[in-house]
């Protein structure tokens, strides 16, 4: 059975509602998403904290779509076409904005469907979040084991719960380890190529309304990012876990390739 591993990362995108900060207009989003030092944060935590693992995956079948605006400014919308230009999983979709904002994420998704796949798994991905390097070969081998609940109902979710969140502070990042269910990080939604949704389409937080889901606790898949940009700020629930300091710094690097002192530094300058 061929699953395409489709995922959307917004960046920036001026488009009406979607998210949880909203605004009137387009013109007073366009004003808020361009602030050059906002952007400039937002570049650094994407090009430093999301990329480094999606480029070292073990499994490189996978399609990430970058969506923004046709007017993102410069140096910006640049340096994303040199990106997708030197990495083939990475495409590029510039979507005007749209009012209706899972009709934006479809427009830019569609392109990228694989219609002779027997199933996507698509998912969503913050611009300032990160995904463990084996996330789409786990996925993979995870949904084979689970496959026959697929069958029922043409919907599944997978959801990979075991976390850390990156809390921003003025001396640097505060790691806090959380077991957190369907945070949609590292949250993949199984549907049939020829269905017009996305990962984007169900609320990730009430995904069982629509679907069954599995949830796999083990081992550690993502890194949340916690900051004064983030859509939004709270940590949410979940449920504690132990990881020393030590063992921190190891996990950050063996399942992200992300370094403690790149992120207290990235966490000073934001």
């Amino acid at each position: 059975m061929r699953v395409q591993m489709l995922g959307l990362c917004r960046f920036s995108y001026v488009g009406l509602r979607g998210y949880k900060i909203e605004h009137d207009s387009y013109e007073e989003r366009r004003r808020f998403l361009y602030q050059p030092d906002r952007l400039a944060r937002r570049w650094q935590w994407f090009t430093r904290v999301a990329l480094p693992a999606w480029q070292a995956q073990t499994d490189p079948d996978f399609t990430l779509v970058i969506m923004t605006g046709p007017d993102l400014p410069d140096p910006y919308l640049s340096r994303l076409r040199e990106l997708v230009a030197g990495m083939p999983q990475l495409r590029l979709e510039l979507v005007p904005p749209m009012e209706r904002h899972l009709q934006a994420c479809r427009a830019a998704i569609a392109p990228h469907v694989e219609s002779d796949a027997d199933v996507i798994g698509h998912f969503r991905h913050d611009d300032d979040d990160a995904v463990a390097i084996d996330y789409v070969a786990s996925t993979r081998r995870d949904f084979r084991r689970v496959k026959a609940l697929w069958k029922t109902e043409q919907r599944l979710s997978l959801d990979y719960s075991r976390g850390v969140m990156a809390s921003v502070g003025p001396d640097g990042i505060e790691l806090t380890p959380r077991l957190c269910h369907n945070m949609g990080v590292a949250l993949t939604v199984f549907l049939p190529p020829e269905v017009e949704s996305s990962a984007l389409h169900f609320d990730h937080s009430k995904i069982g309304l629509w679907m069954p889901g599995v949830a796999i606790t083990k081992p550690l898949m993502f890194l949340r990012a916690i900051h004064g940009d983030s859509d939004s700020g709270a940590m949410g629930p979940g449920t504690p876990w132990s990881l020393s300091r030590e063992q921190a710094d190891r996990q950050l690097w063996q399942r992200f390739r992300l370094r403690r002192q790149d992120l207290d530094s990235l966490a000073r300058e934001s």
